[in-house]
């Protein structure tokens, strides 16, 4: 029986964040790239550790010792398929948590196939929007770009069907984010409007959701986490930002300062 989504609660979430921030994950960051030197001081700016290989045989020998793997189809070509696959190998034989972010699958054909192939590789997590995740489940053809043109509400039951055909987590982000495993659901709110105005946000989600699937403990629970720790930046810097550039700057400084203290809404 699929039980009701629940909300994460500053008791279950600020644990999380200092345990992330004392063990600093490793995170390699196969990603799209726009949003390479955002993701970067994201990770940073939460006392992680990114690394961007993207070198096939150099991308094999990085994931079998880092921490967790992140793959972001944003900027597919054929060759860093064959990186993204070689990584994603050695990830598996290494036990490293691989997450997926399938950016603007569904519309365009190279990036859907290989995300569809993927699939069977073993995802730990999996990361998109609405439209991305209605078209990973084949329920509806994609978004227009990167832009979905559902509500996250949307894809939550194709995301409880991916996660129980494929044994993994997926989270759906909007306006509310929801993470699941198929039976257990959290909804995170919280968030700015401001999150979509500034290039890299999701993507930056994704490895922050890599990030924190390398936690011990329980999975689901992690990357709810993580996407609370999004959440609750972006609403801190919308209070502080006059426009894009600023809440920019401010997001990264409220991740660096961020305690866990945010209340449930």
């Amino acid at each position: 029986m699929i039980q009701p989504s629940q909300h994460l609660s500053a008791a279950q979430f600020a644990p999380l964040l200092h345990t992330f921030r004392r063990q600093s994950p490793l995170v390699h960051c196969m990603t799209n790239d726009v949003v390479q030197n955002f993701t970067a001081n994201v990770l940073l700016a939460l006392n992680a550790s990114p690394a961007m290989v993207i070198d096939a045989d150099e991308a094999a020998q990085f994931s079998g010792f880092a921490d967790a793997l992140l793959i972001n189809v944003g900027t597919l070509t054929r060759e860093r398929q064959r990186a993204m696959q070689a990584a994603v190998s050695a990830a598996r034989e290494a036990g490293t948590p691989w997450t997926l972010d399938p950016v603007a699958v569904g519309a365009l054909t190279l990036r859907s196939d290989f995300c569809q192939q993927l699939l069977s590789q073993q995802p730990a997590v999996i990361r998109g929007n609405a439209s991305e995740i209605l078209a990973l489940a084949q329920q509806a053809s994609g978004g227009r770009g990167v832009d979905t043109l559902h509500p996250a509400v949307a894809a939550l039951d194709a995301a409880r069907q991916l996660a129980k055909e494929w044994n993994t987590r997926v989270i759906v982000t909007g306006e509310v984010d929801y993470a699941t495993d198929g039976q257990r659901t959290f909804a995170i709110r919280g968030g700015s409007p401001m999150l979509t105005r500034v290039v890299g946000t999701g993507c930056a989600l994704s490895a922050v959701v890599a990030g924190f699937s390398a936690l011990p403990g329980d999975g689901l629970l992690n990357i709810a986490a993580a996407c609370q720790v999004m959440a609750t930046a972006g609403e801190k810097a919308a209070g502080q930002a006059t426009g894009p550039g600023s809440f920019a700057t401010a997001f990264l400084d409220a991740l660096w300062t961020l305690e866990g203290d945010h209340e449930t809404h």
